[in-house]
C-alpha cells in the first residue's frame, strides 16, 4: 500500500531518472537531425564531385561524432535505471516495455555502430557511393533507435495491445502492431524527431552565422546555411503539424494533462487557448487542489476546443470536471475510479490467496473474471487508481505543465520565422550584411535546447502521478532500496554528466574555432 512507501525514496528516484533523461536528451536531438544533414551534404558531394562539399561534410561530421559518443554513454545508464530504481515497474510491464528496447538494441544500435566506423574512417578507403550509403544508414539507424524508445514511452502514455495475466500479475503483449502503430506512438515519434531536426538545423545555421560574423569561411558557411535552413524550415512545418496531432491525442488519452497545459479548471464549450499568460494562486482556494488563475493572459476564443477535438464549439473538460466528475458530459469522478481500482486490486489479492490455499473453485472463478471483457473495461482499466488515497493526486503540477507547453509552442513558431528569414536573406545574397539576424541565429542555439527540454518536461511531468497512465502510479513503481543509495548515485551521476557536458562543449568550441580543414 502507498502508506508504507517512503516518499523521499520516490522523489529521489524520480529526480535521478529525470537528471539522467534530461542530460541524455541534450545529446540525442542533435544526433537525430545532424545525421540527416550530413547525409544530404555528402550526397551533394557525390553528385557534384565538388570537394568543398566533402570538406563541409567532414567538419559537421566531427561535431556529430563528439555528440554521438556522449549520448550513447548517458543512454546506457538510463536503461539500467529501469532495473535498479524501478523494478516494480519492470516486473509489471517488462514483457511489453522490454520488447521495443530489445529491438532498439539489436536492430538500431547495431546498425549505427556498424556503419558509423565506415562513416568516420572510410574516407578514401571505400568507394564514394559505399561511404555515402554508410552515412545514410547511420542517419536511419539513429532515427530507428529513437522510434523504439518513443514507442515504449508512448505505450506508457497510452497502454494498448496488452493483456493482464492474473497468475503472474504481469501485463503481456498480445498485439505488437497495435503497440507500434498506436496513434499516440506515431504522433510522439514524428513530433519528437522533427523537434530534433529543427534543433540540428538551427545548430548548423547558428555556427555558420558565427563564421560569417567573424568574416571566415564564407562559401562554407553559406552552403551549410542553405542545406540546414531548407531542412529546418520543412521540419518546422512538420513539427507544427505533428504537434497539433499530439495535442489531439493528449485530449483523448490524458485529458487532465491537457487541462493542466492550459490552466483550465472549469471546462467549457468554445474553450479559449491561452496565447500568452501568467498564472497566480487563487487566494480563496482552501482545498488541496491548489487552484491557479491567470494574472495576465491573451486568449484565442475557441482555439483550445479546435486544438483538442477539431471543432471550435467542442466541450473541453477542466480539472474540476475530471476530478469531481461531470455526469452531463459522461465524466466519472476520480473517487469512483479509485473504488473500482481497489476492487480490481482486491480481486487480484483474493486470487493469490486462493491459489496459495488450494481453493481451486475460487481461483478459477477469479481468473475467469480477469478475462471477462466487462471486468477489464469497468474495473481493471482503473487498476492504478486503487493505489491512490487522494483524488486530487491525479492533478499534475499545473504551473510546470502550463509554462513548459507555452514555452515550447512559442519557440516552435519563432524557429519557423527565424529559418524563413535566414533563407530569404540568403536568397537575396545579403545574409553576411544582416548582423542582427546572424547574431540572432547564434543566440537561438540554446533556445532550441530549452524548447526541446520543455517538450519532455511537459510529456513526463504532465503525466504525473502515473508511470503507466491509469494502471500504475509512480509511487508503486519504484524498487525497495535504501534512499541513501539513490542519493549517492544521484550526485555521482550529476558530477559525471556535468563533466561530460563540459568536456563536450569544450571540445566542440575548440573544433568550431579551428574551423573546417
Amino acid at each position: 500500500m502507498l502508506e508504507n512507501i517512503d516518499l523521499s525514496l520516490v522523489n529521489w528516484s524520480r529526480g535521478q531518472f529525470a537528471l539522467t533523461a534530461m542530460y541524455h536528451w541534450i545529446f540525442v536531438p542533435l544526433t537525430l537531425g545532424l545525421s540527416f544533414i550530413l547525409a544530404i551534404m555528402e550526397t551533394l558531394y557525390v553528385r557534384t564531385g565538388n570537394e568543398e562539399w566533402k570538406r563541409i561534410t567532414k567538419f559537421w561530421m566531427t561535431l556529430f561524432g563528439i555528440n554521438f559518443a556522449i549520448g550513447v554513454a548517458t543512454g546506457i545508464i538510463l536503461e539500467f535505471e529501469f532495473g535498479t530504481n524501478w523494478s516494480n515497474y519492470s516486473w509489471f510491464v517488462g514483457d511489453i516495455f522490454g520488447a521495443p528496447l530489445a529491438i532498439e538494441g539489436i536492430m538500431a544500435f547495431f546498425l549505427e555502430s556498424t556503419f558509423i566506423a565506415v562513416m568516420f574512417f572510410g574516407w578514401n578507403k571505400v568507394s564514394k557511393k559505399f561511404h555515402l550509403v554508410s552515412t545514410w544508414l547511420v542517419a536511419f539507424g539513429a532515427n530507428l533507435s529513437a522510434l523504439w524508445i518513443l514507442v515504449a514511452n508512448a505505450w506508457m502514455q497510452s497502454p494498448v495491445g496488452m493483456h493482464f495475466n492474473p497468475e503472474t500479475a504481469r501485463n503481456e503483449m498480445i498485439n505488437f502492431w497495435e503497440v507500434l502503430l498506436s496513434p499516440v506512438a506515431i504522433n510522439k515519434f514524428l513530433h519528437t524527431i522533427t523537434s530534433g531536426y529543427v534543433l540540428s538545423a538551427i545548430f548548423v545555421v547558428g555556427i555558420s552565422s558565427w563564421f560569417l560574423l567573424k568574416k571566415r569561411e564564407q562559401a562554407f558557411s553559406k552552403n551549410s546555411i542553405l542545406v540546414a535552413a531548407v531542412f529546418g524550415l520543412i521540419s518546422s512545418l512538420m513539427l507544427i503539424y505533428t504537434g497539433d496531432g499530439s495535442a489531439k491525442q493528449v485530449a483523448r488519452v490524458q485529458p487532465v494533462k491537457l487541462a493542466a497545459m492550459e490552466g483550465l479548471y472549469n471546462g467549457s464549450e468554445r474553450a479559449p487557448l491561452v496565447a500568452i499568460g501568467i498564472l497566480t494562486d487563487v487566494a480563496e482556494d482552501t482545498t488541496t487542489r491548489n487552484a491557479k488563475k491567470s494574472a495576465f493572459k491573451i486568449e484565442m476564443p475557441g482555439f483550445l476546443s479546435f486544438l483538442a477535438f477539431g471543432k471550435f464549439d467542442a466541450f473541453v473538460p477542466g480539472i474540476n470536471d475530471l476530478v469531481d466528475g461531470n455526469p452531463q458530459r459522461g465524466l466519472m469522478p476520480v473517487t469512483e475510479k479509485m473504488d473500482r481500482g481497489k476492487f480490481a486490486r482486491e480481486s487480484l489479492a483474493r486470487l493469490k490467496d486462493a491459489r496459495e490455499q488450494g481453493d481451486t473453485a475460487t481461483y478459477n472463478m477469479l481468473k475467469a473474471q480477469f478475462n471477462d471483457p466487462g471486468f477489464k473495461n469497468d474495473y481493471f482499466r482503473y487498476f492504478g487508481y486503487g493505489f491512490l488515497t487522494d483524488p486530487n493526486s491525479v492533478i499534475p503540477n499545473v504551473p510546470i505543465a502550463f509554462y513548459s507547453f507555452h514555452i515550447m509552442v512559442a519557440l516552435g513558431f519563432y524557429f519557423l520565422l527565424l529559418l524563413a528569414l535566414v533563407l530569404l536573406s540568403l536568397y537575396r545574397g545579403k545574409i553576411e550584411n544582416r548582423k542582427f539576424l546572424l547574431w540572432l541565429s547564434v543566440f537561438s542555439i540554446p533556445l532550441t535546447y530549452i524548447a526541446s527540454q520543455s517538450g519532455w518536461v511537459l510529456a513526463e511531468m504532465g503525466r504525473q502521478p502515473w508511470v503507466i497512465q491509469d494502471l500504475l502510479p509512480t509511487m508503486a513503481a519504484i524498487s525497495h532500496i535504501n534512499t541513501s543509495s539513490v542519493q549517492i548515485t544521484f550526485f555521482l551521476f550529476l558530477l559525471l554528466f556535468t563533466s561530460l557536458l563540459i568536456a563536450e562543449l569544450s571540445i566542440m568550441i575548440k573544433q568550431i574555432k579551428t574551423g573546417p580543414k
